[in-house]
């Protein structure tokens, strides 16, 4: 049997997970299904009281959860928003979530947000300027820190390197961790045309603390990604070369555009539970997944 590496960062194998969302309230909080945890969008439970906070504290009676943001911009040319950190923090304290993270974009500036998760250029004034401000984030938030590569559209002429390279050493050069979505590694690799082996070979592996899953929409000449419909054939095969490389590292299945059952959701959720089995050998990736609550925080 191979044995699963050391968790890391010091950050655990939660298993697999799915992203907690209003649809399956019912189902979770009332079947209460094994399911090793689930991820939330910070946004949605950043309020002083209310229905959103009864129902993390439902969530938080018999589930692990992990946070994820959409509303960093980390990228963004405006300052960092210190109400909103500050408002993140005090969730931080309620979930005691083990790591949290946010995409590798900008999405808009102080007069205009755009509410997408927009591209940056791959440029070494880029990866110091964005690296300072996440190690200022993950200082502040005093837990573990992670970047998710976003899939893109469209690329800048004054790019100097891979997006693998430019996500790698903003990583590096933070002391942060990597949401390694692979579904949008394989949309990107398609719009843009690069391999997605070579991406998935190049990342810094240690830096790997979780994965997302997801399906996409294909039109004639892009891919979107939606995060609708069932994992395709090639993104499981993508993943389980990145589980290869990585080891087990706490995977997501994201499903957020025509959400079916809960039941058809987990499915996926079994089949990525599968794959790391047999990637990693039978049992071993469930080891971290068993492991108890983490606190720890990044000194």
């Amino acid at each position: 049997m191979t044995k699963s590496p050391p968790a890391r960062l010091g950050l655990p194998d939660l298993g697999v997970g799915l992203g907690l969302r209003i649809p399956h309230y019912p189902h979770v909080f009332e079947q209460k299904p094994a399911c090793d945890w689930f991820e939330i969008i910070s946004e949605n439970f950043m309020v002083d009281g209310g229905r959103p906070l009864a129902n993390l504290e439902r969530a938080l009676a018999d589930y692990r959860l992990v946070q994820h943001g959409v509303s960093l911009s980390l990228g963004s040319a405006n300052p960092l928003d210190w109400q909103y950190l500050k408002k993140l923090k005090a969730l931080v304290a309620k979930t005691k979530t083990p790591w949290l993270s946010d995409h590798l974009c900008w999405a808009g500036s102080d007069c205009l947000n755009l509410h997408d998760l927009l591209p940056l250029p791959y440029t070494e004034e880029t990866v110091k300027y964005v690296a300072e401000r996440a190690r200022i984030v993950q200082d502040f938030l005093e837990v573990r820190f992670a970047i998710e590569n976003v899939s893109s559209y469209l690329s800048f002429t004054s790019s100097r390197m891979t997006e693998w390279e430019f996500v790698g050493a903003i990583a590096e050069e933070a002391d942060v961790g990597i949401l390694l979505d692979v579904n949008n590694i394989y949309v990107s690799s398609h719009n843009h045309g690069f391999d997605p082996n070579a991406y998935v070979d190049g990342v810094p592996h240690h830096r790997v603390v979780q994965m997302h899953l997801a399906g996409h929409t294909r039109f004639e000449k892009y891919i979107i990604d939606t995060h609708t419909g069932r994992v395709i054939d090639d993104v499981w095969a993508l993943y389980a070369r990145a589980i290869e490389r990585c080891g087990a590292v706490s995977t997501l299945i994201e499903w957020d555009d025509d959400i079916p059952s809960f039941d058809e959701v987990h499915a996926e959720a079994k089949k990525a539970i599968a794959v790391r089995d047999r990637v990693l050998g039978a049992g071993a990736a469930r080891t971290g997944a068993a492991a108890g609550p983490t606190t720890e925080r990044v000194a």
